[in-house]
């Protein structure tokens, strides 16, 4: 069954497209609440930008649904008397696809068109025939004579650049562009609070629908909000790597394929008894879906939930995702759906008045 429509789509491209870089996430999340709020009861913004909608909110029992709202870009650095600008990671973007990507640099004054130069090949010699990007060496080129022209443009050291880049269709079956990572479980969440809506579902619970700031760079905003919503459950969506495509090692990394389904990570801040609710409504439903280990923690808002306020049982879904952090980020549509079934209908088996300790 399609779970996706048309308007749902719609609001996909425009919110997946919106630049949202860590730090400044403020016109993605206006978005975001613009689509949801139909579906909610009440909606609570905090100071850094974590933004979210909660229905039947005078419940006792609070469980969140989550995803991240935040897209890696770069940060202007340094501005050379040529004109040439320098920059620094603003989380964990990768220098080797920069050369020759056009930019959008955020300034005061709007948005100023740039590109990452390159020396062209025929201009490098011996070992710089095999030039690789390096933080050292890449570049943002705007057009500008000198440093002044920069600055009257409005650019000044600390400004986000996000690539250009746009979502699209691969082969019908998926989607691509940037910042999939994880503005795609933003998308996911708000439709679970559609569909809730439409089907007139009516929660024992209140329900937080919860898009965080800044998780690339350390799950900050789910680090303030679990402390502000002090949840009794957390259900976490991000991705995670499709194993399969080439380079990469499934021996090391686990079996993980695109259109095979969501994945569950096993990890100490996952909670069994939870993770096992969420096994049993997949297997009920005939969702689909993968297993996948990791040490210590998941890397996701998962770990931030889990260890806040006493310990606060939580649980990841994953949607499985080719190329993360670049700006071809690609992931199944079926997968995407999927990931929306599982969530709506584990909320749909949380019992709040449920024992969750271990024994």
């Amino acid at each position: 069954m399609k779970l996706i429509n048309k308007e749902s789509e719609t609001f996909l491209y425009k919110y997946l497209n919106n630049p949202s870089p860590t730090g400044h996430e403020s016109s993605g999340q206006k978005l975001w609440l613009q689509y949801v709020k139909p579906f909610i009861d009440d909606w609570k913004l905090d100071y850094y930008g974590t933004l979210y909608g909660v229905i039947n909110p005078k419940a006792p029992f609070r469980v969140v649904i989550e995803g991240h709202s935040d897209e890696i870009s770069w940060m202007v650095n340094y501005i050379t008397d040529d004109g040439f600008i320098y920059v620094i990671r603003n989380g964990g973007i990768d220098q080797s696809i920069a050369p020759s990507k056009r930019v959008n640099i955020h300034t005061p004054k709007g948005i100023v068109k740039g590109v990452f130069g390159w020396p062209a090949i025929h201009t490098r010699k011996g070992n710089d025939t095999n030039l690789t990007a390096t933080l050292e060496n890449i570049f943002v080129d705007v057009g500008a004579k000198d440093k002044q022209e920069v600055e009257k443009m409005g650019i000044h050291v600390g400004c986000c650049i996000t690539y250009e880049d746009e979502l699209f269709k691969l082969n019908k079956r998926f989607y691509t562009g940037r910042a999939l990572d994880n503005r795609m479980g933003g998308f996911c969440i708000a439709e679970v609070a559609r569909l809730l809506h439409k089907n007139k579902v009516k929660l024992p619970f209140a329900l937080y629908i919860v898009n965080s700031v800044q998780e690339e760079v350390g799950l900050r905003g789910a680090e303030m909000i679990a402390q502000s919503i002090k949840p009794n459950i957390a259900i976490v969506t991000d991705v995670t790597h499709d194993t399969h495509t080439p380079m990469l090692k499934t021996k090391e990394q686990g079996s993980i394929k695109c259109g095979l389904g969501p994945v569950l990570c096993y990890a100490p801040p996952v909670h069994n008894i939870l993770q096992q609710i969420v096994i049993d409504t997949a297997n009920k439903n005939k969702i689909p879906f993968q297993r996948n280990a990791a040490s210590r923690t998941t890397g996701t808002d998962t770990d931030a939930f889990a260890y806040s306020n006493g310990g606060i049982p939580s649980v990841l879904i994953s949607i499985p995702l080719r190329y993360m952090h670049t700006t071809v980020e690609t992931a199944s549509v079926e997968d995407v759906e999927n990931v929306i079934r599982l969530i709506y209908e584990v909320l749909r088996s949380i019992d709040p008045k449920k024992d969750y300790r271990y024994f």
